[in-house]
């Protein structure tokens, strides 16, 4: 049985922050989290979610493990709209999404278009930039707020 991206993504980030002397609680808490998401969070969604697993972690606890992992190429900062900042992964294999943002409900989901992968890199070719990372939101009405 091969292992999920998101474990070998948690384990990896562990590992290179237990060799730098940086493996507390709260890291290892948001880490293991973020590992078995499909989309992007927000600290105060990852706050709710490790309260309800009985893994209660302070809110600023949370904050710096988000902010240090962060910095250090672990996970992406992904600005939605609305003043609110989401996380997730960063993975090694470069395999990423996109998100969708409802304006009406605020629901995010994430999509994945190889097409438009292509074209993205069509441009970067076109410019001559060398392209470190991209976003794409979307944003419109989700099915349950156009009925």
């Amino acid at each position: 049985m091969t292992e999920l991206p998101g474990n070998e993504w948690a384990e990896a980030t562990l590992a290179t922050l237990q060799r730098r002397g940086r493996s507390g609680g709260a890291r290892k808490a948001v880490v293991e989290l973020l590992a078995r998401q499909r989309c992007c969070l927000t600290a105060q969604e990852i706050f709710d979610a490790l309260r309800t697993a009985e893994r209660p972690v302070g809110l600023a606890s949370i904050y710096r493990a988000l902010d240090q992992l962060s910095t250090e190429g672990f996970l992406q900062k992904i600005e939605l709209g609305a003043g609110t900042t989401r996380y997730e992964p960063v993975r090694a294999d470069g395999d990423h999404h996109h998100h969708l943002v409802c304006d009406e409900c605020g629901k995010v989901e994430s999509f994945a278009d190889v097409r438009l992968e292509q074209a993205l890199h069509r441009v970067e070719n076109a410019t001559g930039y060398r392209v470190a990372a991209h976003d794409v939101v979307l944003r419109g009405a989700c099915s349950d707020c156009r009925t």
